[in-house]
């Protein structure tokens, strides 16, 4: 998970970047923000949306192909929350056929985006913005918010409820990934979770426990630096999900830093990205039938 032990990692990884290879990094970054189509894209059509929870009414962005029905797929974003990234990565499975759902995990305490373009986490003042919104969110209000958005998810039109639901979660979202699988068994068909972390604590609502309650497969792809901070975790979901005879792709990818997945990270590996991207569409095509 983003906390600052990542951030320093992240800090010190661009500062032993040349001048000329940051400006490679930041051109290849502006350049990711237009994330190519998919094959055979379809016409998408996309709306914010506010839903109704038990704490509140939660902003959201939903989008889904033109016509049709499709499986659906709830996204939680990274620490920095809902914005122009997300809403680019959720059109681009939109247009692979999927009705998507992306959701202001903070909308307790503001609406989204609340980052200024530019602005990221491993700035002080970003940092200190963001700590009081992450202090109003639980175990238990993650698990509400689940099965609120799962059934808003299930109301619209363009989802086909015969089959599997999915929920992808990057940075804090990873965890909230194992929480809605477990809030809504019987729905959710795949997990896929993007530099992810905190699976895996000494308390008794360890993400990890939960996965025995749950019926998904799931990919687990992990950032290097952070499996390099918590380098048994990755072992103990290995055991948790072969107990459970849930299958689970866990892979550590080479050279990323945490962070690597959305188009606008300071840490964007477009390469590890799109190969984590594929691994999430085949799980998508395995797994919800």
């Amino acid at each position: 998970m983003c906390d600052d032990h990542t951030a320093e990692d992240n800090e010190a990884y661009l500062a032993g970047v040349s001048r000329r290879q940051f400006g490679m990094m930041t051109g290849a970054a502006g350049l990711a923000m237009l994330l190519p189509a998919p094959a055979n894209a379809a016409v998408i059509k996309g709306r914010d949306v506010s839903i109704a929870t038990p704490d509140g009414k939660a902003d959201a962005y939903f989008v889904a192909p033109a016509t049709g029905k499709h499986p659906g797929v709830l996204i939680w974003p990274d620490i920095m929350g809902l914005r122009p990234a997300f809403r680019q990565m959720a059109d681009r499975l939109a247009q692979s056929g999927y009705a998507v759902l992306v959701v202001n995990q903070f909308y307790r305490s503001t609406k989204a985006p609340f980052l200024k373009p530019g602005e990221s986490y491993d700035q002080p003042e970003v940092k200190s913005r963001i700590a009081p919104f992450r202090a109003t969110l639980s175990a238990e209000g993650t698990v509400r918010d689940a099965k609120a958005f799962a059934a808003f998810i299930d109301a619209q039109p363009q989802v086909d409820r015969k089959r599997g639901m999915a929920t992808t979660g990057y940075c804090m979202g990873g965890p909230m990934v194992l929480r809605t699988a477990a809030a809504v068994p019987t729905r959710i068909r795949a997990g896929a979770t993007f530099h992810g972390g905190g699976f895996v604590t000494d308390t008794p609502d360890s993400p990890h426990l939960l996965i025995p309650r749950t019926k998904a497969q799931y990919l687990i792809a992990i950032a290097a630096n952070d499996d390099a901070r918590a380098p048994t975790e990755k072992d103990t979901l290995r055991t948790a999900f072969a107990a459970a005879k849930l299958p689970a792709e866990i892979e550590v990818y080479a050279g990323t830093m945490h962070g690597w997945c959305p188009p606008d990270s300071k840490v964007y590996n477009p390469v590890q990205a799109d190969k984590a991207w594929a691994r999430m569409l085949a799980l998508f095509d395995k797994a919800l039938v």
